[in-house]
């Protein structure tokens, strides 16, 4: 069953039977008008029904689950310092560690007028921080599926009495490998509860997903399905691999001040990419899986208060970023999933704004802008980069990166030392050093020139350095 579009349209949140404490923390929040993802899904969850919903980044998916999850605990909620009265009823399960600290900072913000309890737990710090918190009783637990798994493993955490479940960014768990995790947190839970499902893409794995463990759900999508915002204006600059960092480089320098996140497909990338641009004088940082929480997390702040330009990112380490008011997205290279590229340029043009998705493409990465294309159902508009000239000047017949290797290994020697040419000697300007050792002793020695002499060598005493030639 699904849900058109164009029905359950409100005006405001308090049509949509919230309670007084949620309706009082939306308006201090500054909400007013629920976005469309809001208006279909909160009356459906509020029934109870499983929910399958199709919603990109940026449309104000979170509230459309955290709100009526809280409406309906709120028969529950107790000032009550036991931790029997504050069991986990709601587990809401997100593929990263940064969306899982969003969504639980929303969920805090919007039951700060209610006595109910959240916590977000996640890898990458230590789980005894997490732990006494747990224990003292919280209803809502937001975490990434391998830290409550380890959790449940060192008994800190029960969920024999979770009512709703929610499956935040569905799609970026199956890619990531956490079905297993899934499957074993699915185990532990109750069999009669409510099962929501959010996810950016539906793919065949995710419709599978929900066949598993969804019954009878509703399907809500308020886009179509691997759809890329209307409100993005997306680019394509075609440009050589080796000229990739020049022309991103000036894009960044054309727009001042305004701030772009830049994804890349590996964690060696983004690293050495953040660290070129740092050399250039333009601000940036890079956020990747092997940056502990803490730097993830600076870089992030850094960012969000506009101290950095550019932040520099893997899908992985981006997936479920919150960035009011991002202007530009740029694609350094394609994800070869072009879902991805869904997902990538789903973090400018949010809850209604506009925004700039450029892409550089090179020769090699052609194919997959084809499948993206395909995904999207739409031509992209496509032109040719203009590579700065003092970034270009590699010679014909050779590689950028062997020009660099070249300029580096000369600038890392000391001045005034010349390397060793590993190229055969050159022939001298004198046949006589060209030829072979011969033994006799009529060959005239040449002299500090390096030319023969014809005059005959006077007489020189060893010992005392020499005598006065005779003329």
């Amino acid at each position: 069953m699904s849900v058109d579009n164009n029905k359950l349209e409100n005006s405001n949140f308090a049509s949509l039977g919230l309670a007084p404490e949620l309706l009082k923390a939306l308006e201090e929040s500054g909400y007013t008008t629920p976005t469309p993802i809001q208006s279909q899904a909160i009356p459906l969850v509020l029934q109870g029904r499983d929910l399958m919903a199709g919603a990109q980044t940026g449309t104000g998916k979170t509230a459309a689950f955290a709100l009526p999850i809280l409406q309906k605990l709120l028969p529950f909620a107790s000032s009550s310092a036991s931790p029997a009265r504050h069991p986990v009823r709601a587990l809401i399960l997100t593929p990263t560690r940064e969306l899982a600290i969003q969504v639980e900072e929303s969920v805090r913000t919007y039951a700060k007028h209610v006595p109910l309890r959240s916590l977000v737990v996640f890898g990458g710090v230590d789980i005894k921080t997490q732990t006494p918190t747990l224990r003292t009783g919280i209803e809502v637990l937001v975490a990434t599926p391998g830290r409550l798994l380890d959790h449940v493993e060192q008994r800190t955490v029960q969920l024999n009495q979770v009512q709703i479940l929610v499956l935040d960014e569905a799609d970026r768990m199956l890619d990531m490998g956490f079905m297993p995790d899934l499957k074993r947190i699915l185990a532990l839970l109750p069999k009669q509860r409510q099962n929501l499902m959010f996810s950016a893409t539906f793919s065949n794995d995710i419709k599978r997903l929900a066949d598993d463990f969804l019954t009878n759900p509703i399907l809500v999508e308020v886009a179509r399905s691997n759809a890329a915002a209307e409100n993005v204006e997306q680019k394509i600059y075609r440009v050589a691999q080796h000229d990739k960092h020049a022309v991103l480089a000036q894009i960044l320098r054309d727009n001042g001040d305004s701030q772009a996140l830049v994804f890349t497909k590996t964690k060696l990338t983004t690293a050495r990419l953040a660290r070129q641009l740092q050399r250039e004088g333009i601000a940036a940082d890079a956020i990747h899986g092997d940056k502990t929480q803490l730097e993830r997390m600076q870089a992030l702040e850094a960012f969000k208060q506009g101290k950095i330009t550019a932040l520099i990112a893997t899908d992985v380490a981006a997936r479920g970023l919150d960035i009011d008011q991002l202007p530009m997205v740029i694609n350094y290279e394609l994800s070869s999933a072009p879902e991805d590229y869904v997902h990538r340029i789903g973090r400018t043009g949010r809850a209604g704004a506009s925004g700039i998705a450029i892409s550089l493409v090179s020769p090699e990465e052609e194919k997959y802008l084809k499948e993206i294309e395909k995904l999207i159902k739409r031509e992209i508009a496509k032109q040719d980069a203009i590579v700065p000239e003092k970034e270009a000047r590699a010679p014909r017949g050779s590689s950028r990166a062997s020009v660099k290797e070249d300029r580096e290994e000369k600038e890392s020697k000391p001045r005034g030392h010349t390397a060793r040419s590993s190229s055969p000697k050159k022939k001298s300007g004198d046949d006589w050093f060209d030829k072979p050792y011969v033994p006799t002793g009529n060959i005239p020695a040449p002299d500090q020139s390096g030319r023969t002499s014809s005059k005959p060598k006077g007489e020189v005493a060893a010992l005392l350095g020499g005598l006065r030639r005779q003329s």
